[in-house]
């Protein structure tokens, strides 16, 4: 999915403010931005979204390649970054297979075995139908699956034991319907599949649906975030990301937001860690990221150091419990 933008002022202009204090590394080749995700999703529409804006802005004087690693549920991209230890010149984006991948499949990864850089967002999810079928709210449409009884409501996500199917178990045993859950590799195969009415629903983010939403193909009814989302420009000629209930207002009482953050290999000095920082500070500066944050209705959280180190230690511990109560740990 292409991301349009809108800049406020020239790139030569604009580049010139955001150089900041040199910094007492820089790499020297190469950086390789490893997505443990397939093509499509979110996470790789935002790395190669950040690689973009990182040469367009010249921010740093060595190129970013993204490189889908997506075997194993992200598991082949855990691995390679893990085995990378001291490599200045590796990153990963996280999503909430960091936690999930490694307590589904018993994988010999953690995030301790990383080095947390920054969080750049947090990640909606939203209850998508096809446009043409009549449900209005998140209540019609459960009432409907379960009116056509179990299993007979396909949702579709992204892998398996991992986020879009807890939050499919979340809703099943918050309402009592029974879903068949059907993975497919990224979350831009997960709406084709939507659009063309192979299954009956999604839990697709924001920016994984929003070109088909706009083209009135999609219709979101609610969103899992303990709050509505702040945008409030349209999307479509009638409504903003801000007219979408919480899901929770809307009578399913489940909220979940996933992680898009940054980290690196284990053994990579303080001043690389810094110099990656200070990096995605001037992307997140950028008119392009702000475009990208409000198309995608994204929850604009930032974190670094110690507040990031914290809030993944507790992001681990909830997602150990979510898997519990799906029945989705690996068996010892």
């Amino acid at each position: 999915m292409r991301i349009q933008r809108i800049l406020t002022c020239s790139a030569v202009a604009f580049a010139a403010t955001l150089a900041g204090p040199a910094t007492a590394w820089e790499p020297t080749k190469t950086v390789e931005f490893i997505i443990p995700a397939g093509t499509g999703g979110g996470a790789d529409q935002m790395a190669r979204f950040t690689q973009g804006v990182v040469a367009k802005y010249n921010l740093m004087k060595q190129s970013i390649v993204p490189i889908n690693k997506s075997g194993g549920a992200g598991a082949e991209g855990f691995l390679d970054v893990k085995a990378s230890k001291g490599d200045a010149h590796k990153i990963i984006i996280t999503l909430s297979n960091l936690f999930t991948t490694p307590l589904a499949t018993g994988v010999p990864f953690n995030w301790k075995d990383l080095t947390p850089v920054a969080m750049l967002a947090l990640d909606n999810f939203v209850l998508w139908v096809n446009a043409e079928d009549p449900y209005k709210s998140p209540t019609e449409y459960i009432a409907a699956a379960k009116k056509a009884g179990p299993n007979q409501f396909k949702m579709a996500g992204t892998g398996s034991k991992q986020e879009d199917q807890i939050i499919t178990v979340a809703i099943e045993k918050a309402t009592g319907v029974k879903f068949t859950y059907v993975p497919f590799k990224g979350g831009g195969e997960v709406a084709t599949q939507l659009v063309g009415k192979h299954v009956n629903s999604t839990v697709n983010n924001p920016i994984e649906a929003v070109a088909q939403w706009r083209a009135g193909k999609l219709r979101p009814l609610c969103v899992f975030d303990g709050n509505r989302m702040p945008y409030k420009d349209k999307v479509t000629d009638t409504l903003s990301w801000n007219d979408i209930p919480t899901c929770k207002e809307a009578g399913i009482p489940v909220e979940y937001t996933m992680l898009r953050g940054i980290f690196m290999p284990a053994g990579v000095p303080q001043d690389v860690v810094d110099f990656y920082v200070e990096l995605f500070k001037k992307v997140r500066a950028t008119p392009d990221w702000r475009k990208l944050m409000a198309d995608g209705a994204f929850n604009q959280t930032f974190m670094a150091g110690k507040e990031y180190v914290d809030w993944v230690a507790k992001a681990e511990i909830l997602h150990r419990d979510l898997m519990k109560e799906a029945g989705f740990l690996a068996k010892k």
